[in-house]
């Protein structure tokens, strides 16, 4: 048997009383929220930022590859050039770096903005670190620094209203376009 509604009329159908929304359905956002691809454990062998460095950079989403920290994409970004710098060793905590990991993991930071502001022409940044589950940590288990680039009007009424981020770069996009740039502005002027 098969449904003779159509597709944009079905969700209205076996949903009852219409409330005057329209839908922006994103079914792959459920490997995020169920947490499908999260780690089963806090361990360093089901940790994903353990486990990007093996890959290549473009399988990895790795945008720069230092001697102590990386920079690589967030998978699940609130804005399209999202990266996060992690350490290549499996602590949890910035006070758990050694002096030389915590000084490349700050000039690495400062390089990623330089990148991220001249690839991209962004008008600002929010930059942070969540420290433990309780605090916001998707990947609690592994230090990771977030470094989002910001346009004036980039927060529009999606998240709002729909509780959905418009993103308008793919994250491979993204990647190419920072680790092409990377050499370029990196170290400033």
């Amino acid at each position: 048997m098969t449904c003779e509604v159509p597709p944009a009329e079905a969700a209205s159908a076996f949903a009852g009383d219409t409330d005057g929304f329209e839908r922006l359905w994103t079914p792959h956002r459920w490997v995020y929220i169920s947490g499908e691809e999260k780690p089963k454990d806090a361990t360093s062998e089901e940790c994903p930022f353990c486990a990007a460095p093996g890959r290549g950079d473009e399988e990895g989403l790795i945008v720069y590859r230092g001697t102590h920290v990386f920079v690589l994409m967030n998978l699940f970004p609130y804005n399209a050039g999202h990266v996060l710098v992690c350490p290549y060793r499996h602590v949890s905590g910035y006070i758990d770096l050694d002096a030389d990991e915590r000084a490349e993991f700050g000039e690495v930071t400062a390089q990623a903005i330089r990148v991220i502001q001249g690839s991209s022409g962004c008008q600002g940044l929010n930059l942070g670190m969540n420290q433990g589950q309780v605090a916001g940590a998707g990947i609690a288990a592994h230090l990771h620094q977030h470094i989002v680039p910001r346009w004036l009007g980039d927060a529009n009424f999606f998240p709002l209203i729909a509780q959905v981020k418009a993103v308008p770069e793919l994250i491979g996009q993204a990647r190419e376009r920072l680790a092409r740039d990377w050499d370029t502005y990196a170290h400033g002027e």
